[in-house]
């Protein structure tokens, strides 16, 4: 993939900042509806509970950590960090009228450098962030890092479906459709453009769980949604 002479961390960074405001409209278009039940299967293998402190990575406008600071009301917390500024803001908007806004902390930070101590989170999570990073493994290893042991890290994304015709059908809509959509309602082609190319480069479920594996993880596998066209990746923090 080309970055126009930028790196990779800084055309993401773009793309995300000009996109923002519809964001969350078009996740709603794209995953027909049911993005908001993907984001429950995270917060349920995640093991978020009452009272727990849970970071979420790349964490975007807010919608998964918002739907983390459920489980962990009245007395938890969610922090959700992401390195984009106008997504952040989306984020702080999202959640003008919630009345749990105050479990919530925004932060700006870098995925690969998290600003946090070692064993600080009781599970983390990213959605749909992994495959923007520029260091995949590096990406896990922090959130390995910044959980205590015995906790989850748990990762939504695209997957690879292997179901033939539908397989086809899948990346064709990605690849054309998901483009002209992104022009209609969200003034951003070629942002969406991105988004078939990442996942079209993007590791599989099976190849994802191995590099939690490799990072240290146990009891690692992954939950196919649309078919294994979206796939939840996760593993445990080994006990001590």
């Amino acid at each position: 993939m080309h970055y126009s002479g930028k790196s990779k961390s800084q055309h993401v960074k773009e793309i995300f900042n000009s996109i923002a405001g519809k964001y969350d409209l078009m996740n709603r278009i794209m995953s027909l509806g049911l993005d908001k039940r993907w984001r429950k299967k995270v917060v349920n293998i995640c093991r978020a509970r009452p009272g727990m402190s849970v970071v979420d990575i790349c964490c975007g406008t807010g919608m998964l950590t918002r739907e983390l600071a459920e489980a962990v009301v009245p007395s938890g917390q969610v922090v959700g960090i992401d390195f984009s500024e106008k997504m952040l803001d989306q984020a702080v908007k999202n959640l003008e009228e919630y009345v749990h806004k105050d479990k919530i902390i925004f932060l700006s930070g870098d995925a690969l450098d998290l600003p946090f101590e070692d064993n600080s989170f009781d599970g983390a999570t990213i959605g749909w962030g992994l495959r923007n990073l520029p260091d995949v493994s590096k990406g896990v290893q922090e959130m390995y890092r910044v959980v205590k042991p015995g906790a989850m890290v748990v990762s939504i994304d695209m997957g690879k479906t292997a179901i033939p015709l539908f397989k086809q059908l899948y990346w064709l809509y990605f690849e054309k459709l998901i483009p002209l959509m992104g022009e209609i309602w969200a003034s951003g082609r070629d942002q969406y453009c991105y988004l078939y190319e990442s996942a079209s480069e993007f590791y599989s479920q099976k190849e994802l769980v191995q590099i939690f594996q490799t990072c240290g993880l146990e009891n690692c596998n992954y939950l196919n949604l649309a078919l294994g066209a979206v796939a939840i990746v996760y593993g445990q923090k080994p006990k001590k």
